[in-house]
């Protein structure tokens, strides 16, 4: 089997990032799993990636993947840093399970409807400070705001704490994002969530609301409950895998509705298709593009043998665009319904937040193609950042007809 190199595990070059699918198609055809010469293993086929995520014999534990770093000021130092917190992300069975049914109890089906009219107040609110404008751009003024203030909502977070809110949240995802300019503030930000975060679970225990955090305090599973580090890890994983991504799911959703006409139109007509559309958005162009296992054991994957401890990078964005699982995949179809895409992984790590991005995108989307009848690009080609790991339109400048 041929040692490949993929498109780059830094940031990518300028094109790649306005257009990866094309490198990942040229990679696919190639083999649907292949080393690189950096020593990993690539799986680019869907049914690769799914058995990828699926199969148990691949974990996070080993490449300890999804651990979030965690420190609080103390008066006779700087700062005393807790280490890394395990989060659901980063555990393998069985404690991945304990720690995931705890959390899902703040996740029900039912409590994510319940979000539908306070998501939809949000953007409305947004778009209130829009309009008059001739123009604006969307990604700061919709898409970036929204699912911050949505997590804050849910966390019980006072509307006037929002905004250092949303900056300790753009601070620590800046540093994952790969932008390293900013540690001190990135730290700053991390000891100032945790301290506040703290106070806000003793207050809960004490006074308990109907918010996120009152539930976290509250859920028990055979006699076990989260402790305050895991509390603490699962608010930063929230923000973290919360904020960013569903940014970019609105953001490129939005533009690839306006390189299809067509098919903007045929949403505006039926905004019945509205569910469809968001999960093609997220199949066509979603923002998170590969995740990690560690095999546990020597194992196959497709026609590849994975030893003990080596590493596979699952390209999701690839999967998503595999001719064997979707017909004409590189066309963008808001009626396709593809609910088994892999934007949100798969199997024990299928993604918590899945039926609330979905919610906020719809939201978002929905409201703006029936508050704005004329939208034009200001930009032909809008500004992309993002590395190997997400991508997404970071500004869409619109103008009002």
């Amino acid at each position: 089997m041929t040692d490949v190199r993929p498109p780059t595990l830094e940031p990518f070059s300028r094109e790649l990032l306005a257009d990866p699918y094309p490198a990942y198609r040229a990679l696919r055809e190639r083999g649907r799993v292949q080393r690189t010469t950096a020593g990993h293993w690539l799986a680019l086929g869907y049914d690769e990636v799914t058995t990828l995520l699926t199969d148990q014999r691949f974990g996070e534990a080993a490449g300890r993947g999804g651990r979030i770093r965690l420190s609080r000021t103390r008066r006779e130092g700087p700062h005393q840093l807790l280490g890394r917190v395990d989060t659901m992300l980063s555990q393998d069975p069985p404690e991945h399970a304990r720690l995931r049914r705890l959390v899902s109890k703040a996740f029900t089906p039912r409590s994510m409807q319940k979000m539908r009219p306070l998501i939809q107040e949000i953007v409305n609110e947004l778009l209130d400070g829009i309009a008059g404008r001739a123009e604006f751009d969307m990604v700061s003024e919709l898409a970036w705001p929204l699912p911050v203030i949505v997590i804050a909502e849910m966390l019980g977070i006072p509307r006037e704490d929002r905004k250092r809110f949303k900056r300790w949240s753009d601070a620590m995802v800046a540093t994952l994002g790969g932008d390293y300019t900013s540690l001190d503030e990135a730290r700053r930000s991390n000891e100032e969530l945790v301290e506040y975060v703290s106070r806000v679970i003793a207050d809960r225990r004490k006074q308990p609301r109907d918010d996120l955090i009152s539930r976290l305090v509250a859920a028990e599973e055979s006699g076990q409950r989260l402790s305050e580090d895991e509390m603490l890890g699962t608010v930063a994983l929230l923000l973290v895998a919360g904020n960013e991504t569903t940014t970019h799911l609105i953001s490129n959703g939005m533009h690839v509705l306006w390189r299809n006409p067509e098919q903007m139109a045929r949403l505006r007509a039926d905004p019945s298709l509205l569910p469809s559309a968001v999960d093609e958005m997220l199949r066509y162009t979603g923002p998170v593009h590969t995740t990690r296992r560690t095999a546990r054991e020597d194992v196959s994957l497709g026609d590849a043998r994975i030893a003990h401890g080596e590493v596979v990078i699952g390209v999701l964005a690839a999967a998503n665009r595999d001719p064997d699982k979707y017909a004409d995949p590189d066309r963008f179809d808001v009626a396709r319904n593809p609910m088994d895409h892999v934007a949100f992984g798969d199997g024990i790590h299928f993604c918590l937040g899945a039926a609330l991005a979905r919610l906020e995108g719809q939201s978002a989307i929905g409201a703006l193609l029936a508050r704005f009848s004329d939208l034009r690009l200001v930009d032909d080609q809008p500004e992309w950042g993002g590395t190997f790991a997400i991508r997404g339109v970071t500004r869409l400048r619109l103008r009002v007809m």
